[in-house]
């Protein structure tokens, strides 16, 4: 079942790791590039995510324009959400913006000593953010 949009979006804004998939090549010759990364999103607003400034994915997602998240859970019952949508700016990433993603996925303990292991050696970040337009979801309920 199809879940609704305020459904779709809380379950969006909780801490997932979520599956990025972006255009890997115009080609034909290569499938899209998917892998797991850490994202930002409340209800209603636009997602954003972190990179690299020199990172293969940073790269796709210029030349793609877009890109998609998909996140999933098993528990209490097998869900997803999956979004697409338009990048509508890409900025340099500021400590604050690490320290709020960090938080959202690691123990409080450890954001600290993460985020200044990551701005030392992660190299320049960029924060890519994505206007939702086209929604996936389902829940399967109790099977």
């Amino acid at each position: 079942m199809a879940l609704s949009r305020t459904e779709r979006e809380q379950f969006l804004a909780e801490p997932h790791v979520a599956a990025f998939a972006v255009n890997a090549g115009a080609e034909g010759d290569r499938a899209p590039l998917a892998v797991p990364i850490w994202y930002q999103y409340s209800p209603g607003g636009d997602i954003w995510i972190m990179t690299g400034r020199d990172s293969r994915k940073a790269d796709l997602i210029r030349a793609a324009g877009r890109f998609t998240l998909m996140v999933d859970r098993l528990e209490p019952t097998p869900r997803y959400v999956s979004v697409e949508g338009p990048v509508i700016s890409t900025v340099p990433a500021t400590r604050e913006q690490l320290v709020e993603i960090s938080a959202r996925y690691l123990p409080a303990k450890k954001v600290e000593g993460y985020v200044d292991f990551a701005w030392k050696e992660h190299g320049e970040q960029l924060v890519i953010h994505m206007r939702p337009q086209r929604w996936v979801s389902s829940d399967l309920g109790t099977i």
